[in-house]
């Protein structure tokens, strides 16, 4: 520092307080506006930027640093500016821990840390810092808990440490800071009541409170009742968290509260009448809660009310009419409730401010009133499911008003909305044409009339429409041509025309649209001629639907290229030709070409007919006769055979030995009670299979065998795992040796995906399954066990389902294997029950046998619908029903049954919902700020948990078919992957 004092002689100040700053500067690693450049000796450290000296005695008094895009860590040396009294560096992007020296700052008034990447705790020590006044941390990345010891500073008036990552609860000693007029812990991980700990006694010591921000945390317990005693607050906010109980009713005490947010919690009751008396009251937002009751007529009082949203609850009765006067009123939300009542034509609806009215879901009769017209600012208009008629209104931004009972044309004075950006009018009673003005809505984003009674052609104006990005006009009477003016729509994404009586070609320029990504579907009109080639465009499609036309030619060999597409349906026209065996050709589940006769070729599970091709090899021609033979003898037969007898195959002892490298280890794919299975390749076609040797000394092994081989015998279905040939005879030493020879399945089995082993030299190896795969898994299985009960010769019970005997192959397609312990129902005993006693003991595993096997009772198909509910439910929820959670009581069911409706993402499979954040499903998605109306997927799994607990509940009468079980997931990935069709009633972006 000498050359520091010969380049300025005179250092006026004190000298502890530049070598503190100097410090300060060297941290700093970036400085993109060269603020720092000012920090040297070329002049005194108190005209440097940013810094202000007290004139007594040139001490550093105010550091201010903020929005100067700073970077770097925090200086300990900032803990020798002795006289500093505000430290404010917000808006940089400082990180690494706060010094633990800053509580040597005993002059310090203001700490302002605010949105910068900061990280460890916060000091403890600050304590000792017993001037501050506030204390703003915010937007940081602190962990840990709250220091108690910020409870001794008792100048304290504003506390800020929301948006960071702490956790632990709320210290009760937070309630001795008695000048404490905000404070501020939203976006957080804190845990606890707001209980014992700051309630009852200390929170009634912040007397001077005016905004209490808790929202956002994983708070629990009830709201404190003495909250009341904090008289001076304006504002509290407890949103999103997981708080249970009523709503205090001494709340109605706060006289001076402005602004009051509870929504997204499991609050219950009804709404206090109390809250009637706060008449400074600007927000009551409840919704997203399990509130019942009315609503109270006493919040007709609240005159300055601007937000009132108690939307998705379960409140009912009427709206009290003083309501729909409430002048102030900006946003009025009381969808997906269960109010009833019947609103007039003629009702007076005085909210000339009113931006946002919704009345969706709910038990709404009578007609839409026609004064909501009068409301020059309304934006969003949502009387969606109700059960309203009358005539559409002709108004605003956002007009839904879907799945009522409208009646008449879509309104000509509709076409003046140039600024309308949703129309939503599905499942309504509409007739007439759609407007020809319709080209004049620019601003369109989203047009829904589908399930209605529309007639005429689709106006060429459509195409005027250039920001339309979903159009569903399905299930209506809408005919002549599609509009080729289609084509200038660039941003559509999803496009429905199904079920009308639409004809000619489909025109090559729409089918262009490079943006149709989610859904075409153009089925059940009289469309003629071939595919466009012009398709081959849409490479990101994911569902195409062009059945039941008459539409020809060959099946474009391009769609093998699309790998995004998952639902492909070709059924029921007149194309010819082979179809492909590559791309979404190879899933059975995905594709669906029935009802074209001309159609060859494709995987055995599409059952077409096999393609013409000439060859000049007899040799061929022969075999191919010879296995045709031995097929349709197997067949037709009439007596009962041996499982060996339906083989294609014929292996020996030692052939399997050969196959399987003498049963090696390196081959073993899994093990069981009866035997073991082990991957091979035959040397006779070099095919991989899976050899399931019987371990004979295990008693009722050989019966094992006999059940398996009696199971298979006459079943054949896609989602059977296909055995090719059963080995009855002797080892070398003679023994008795039985094994059953089976398709290989590439993929493992779902055990191995729901819980993969991490292995530490290949951690490359874990695998999951994604959110389409598990949806497709359940159905392919469920589809295996409806077979099984209802479609052969004999009903089957399978009696031990699990995710270990459901096996996927290479296309992913489930199959369902190991049929050791079925048990074929007799003739008499066909509806659900074998009266017959399991001689191999109690049939199943623990956690997938059903409660009545233990008791005794006899065989089920129903005992098989138990396993598969809960196969399904941990096939969404990730946990084993053995899992260690489940004592003492609990289990599965009951875990999952708790968690429906509302929090349905806590109990869903953590990878699921990672997967939807990377695929941009979901934005800023919290576990408490999910609305499961406007996320497709959440909504789906609700129905999916639903399907799976009535499957597996204990009374066996109450549980499902397998039948409606296909019926309903398949209706399920419907909902996911044709969503212009199936998908009504949940269908909006805008929620209050």
């Amino acid at each position: 520092m000498l050359c520091l004092a010969t380049k300025s002689p005179v250092i006026r100040g004190n000298v502890t307080d530049q070598l503190a700053l100097l410090q300060f500067k060297a941290e700093i690693t970036g400085d993109q506006l060269k603020i720092m450049e000012s920090w040297n000796s070329s002049s005194h450290f108190c005209q440097w930027r940013g810094v202000t000296c007290d004139r007594k005695h040139q001490r550093v008094t105010k550091l201010e640093l903020l929005f100067l895009q700073l970077s770097g860590s925090l200086s300990p040396y900032i803990g020798n500016l002795s006289f500093l009294k505000g430290l404010n560096l917000a808006n940089n992007n400082f990180y690494n821990q706060i010094p633990q020296e800053f509580g040597r700052l005993r002059r310090l008034e203001t700490l302002e840390l605010s949105n910068n990447s900061l990280s460890g705790e916060i000091p403890s020590n600050l304590s000792a810092c017993s001037m501050l006044t506030f204390v703003h941390m915010r937007s940081n990345q602190l962990k840990g808990e709250i220091p108690a010891s910020l409870g001794l500073l008792s100048n304290l008036i504003n506390l800020r440490f929301y948006n960071n990552s702490l956790t632990g609860s709320i210290p009760p000693s937070l309630g001795n800071l008695s000048s404490l007029k905000e404070l501020h812990l939203a976006l957080n991980g804190l845990t606890g009541n707001i209980p014992e700990t700051l309630i009852p006694q200390e929170f009634g010591r912040l007397r001077r409170l005016e905004t209490l921000e808790l929202s956002n945390n994983s708070l629990s317990g009830e709201i404190p009742s003495n909250l009341s005693a904090c008289s001076m607050l304006t504002f509290v906010h407890m949103r999103s968290n997981q708080l249970k109980g009523e709503i205090p009713a001494s709340l109605g005490l706060l006289s001076n509260l402005i602004n009051l947010r509870f929504y997204n919690n499991s609050l219950t009751g009804s709404i206090p009448p109390s809250l009637g008396n706060l008449s400074s009251l600007k927000e009551l937002h409840l919704a997203l809660n399990g509130l019942t009751g009315n609503i109270p007529e006493t919040l007709v009082r609240l005159t300055d009310l601007s937000f009132f949203s108690i939307g998705g609850n379960a409140i009912f009765g009427i709206v009290p009419i003083g309501m729909f006067n409430l002048s102030s009123i900006r946003v009025f939300n009381i969808g997906d409730n269960k109010i009833q009542g019947t609103l007039h034509s003629d009702l007076e609806i005085t909210m000339p401010y009113v931006e946002f009215f919704s009345v969706r879901e709910n038990q709404i009769s009578g007609q839409i009133p026609i004064s909501i017209s009068n409301a020059s600012n309304l934006n969003v208009l949502d009387f969606a499911v109700n059960r309203l008629s009358g005539n559409m209104p002709s108004t605003i931004m956002f007009l839904a008003v879907g799945w009522n009972k409208i009646l008449g044309r879509i309104p000509d004075g509709i076409e003046n909305l140039i600024n309308l950006e949703v129309l939503e009018a599905s499942g309504n009673e509409l007739s007439g044409h759609v407007p020809f003005g319709v080209g004049r809505f620019h601003k369109l984003k989203k047009f829904y009339a589908d399930n209605n009674f529309l007639s005429g052609i689709i106006p060429h104006s459509i195409g005027n429409l250039t920001m339309l990005m979903e159009l569903a006009l399905d299930i209506n009477n809408l005919q002549g041509d599609i509009p080729s003016s289609l084509s200038k729509c660039q941003n559509l994404l999803l496009m429905g025309l199904s079920n009308n009586i639409l004809s000619g070609p489909i025109p090559g320029e729409v089918i262009g649209l490079q943006s149709l990504s989610i859904s075409l579907d153009l089925s059940s009109n009289y469309l003629t001629g071939s595919i466009p080639a012009s398709l081959s465009l849409l490479r990101g499609l994911e569902a195409l639907d062009v059945s039941d036309n008459n539409l020809s030619g060959g099946v474009p060999e391009f769609l093998v290229s699309f790998g995004a597409l998952k639902y492909l349906n070709l059924s029921f026209n007149k194309f010819n030709g082979v179809i492909p065996s590559e791309g979404v050709f190879k899933n059975a589940s995905a594709t669906f070409v029935e009802g074209n006769n001309k159609l060859c070729g494709g995987i055995p599970e599409l059952h077409l007919s096999r393609c013409n091709t000439k060859t000049s090899s007899n040799t061929y021609v022969k075999v191919t006769i010879a296995i045709v033979v031995v097929i349709l003898g197997v067949t037709l037969k009439k007596k009962p055979t041996t499982c060996a007898e339906n083989s294609l195959l014929q292996l020996s002892y030692q052939s399997i030995l050969r196959a399987t490298n003498e049963f090696s280890a390196q081959n073993l794919i899994g093990s069981g009670s009866f035997g073991s299975v082990c991957k091979g390749i035959l040397e006779v076609n070099g095919e991989a299979v899976a050899v399931k040797v019987f371990n004979l000394l295990n008693r009722g092994a050989s019966r094992s065998f006999l059940a398996e081989c009696e199971a298979l015998r006459n079943i054949r279905h896609r989602n059977l795992v296909k055995v090719l040939t059963a080995i009855s005879g002797a080892d070398y030493q003679g023994n008795d040796f039985k094994a059953l020879v089976y398709k290989f399945m590439e993929n493992g089995s779902l055990e191995e995906w729901l819980h993969p082993s991490v292995s530490m030299n290949e951690p490359e190896t874990v695998r999951n399954l994604n959110f389409f795969q598990r949806v497709n898994m359940a159905i392919d299985v469920a589809h295996a066990l409806e077979y099984l009960h209802h479609c052969c010769e004999t009903s089957i019970i399978h009696c031990d389902l699990k995710p270990s005997n459901s096996l996927l192959d290479k296309e992913m397609v489930g199959h369902l294997s190991d049929f050791g312990l079925a048990k074929i129902l007799s003739t008499d005993r066909l509806n659900y029950s074998s009266s017959q006693s399991s001689s191999l003991g109690l049939r199943g595993t623990i956690g997938y046998a059903p409660p009545e096997y233990a008791m005794g009772s006899e065989l089920s198909t129903k005992g098989d619908v138990y396993s598969y509910g809960i196969l399904l439910l941990e096939m969404f929820t990730g946990k084993r029903p053995t899992d260690e959670r489940f004592k003492e009581g609990s289990n599965l069911y009951q875990f999952v049954k708790a968690a429906l409706p509302d929090r349905v993402i806590e109990i869903t499979d953590p990878i699921l919902l990672q997967e939807r954040v990377r695929r941009g499903i979901v934005r800023n998605i919290t576990l408490n700020e999910v609305n499961l109306e406007n996320d497709r997927r959440l909504h789906c799994l609700n129905l999916i948990f639903k399907i799976g607990l009535t499957c597996s509940v204990e009374s066996r009468s109450e549980r499902m078919d397998m039948s409606d079980v296909v019926i309903q997931l398949c209706c399920i990935r419907d909902k996911l992957f044709r969503p212009i069709q199936l998908h009504r009633g949940i269908r909006t972006s805008y929620t209050t």
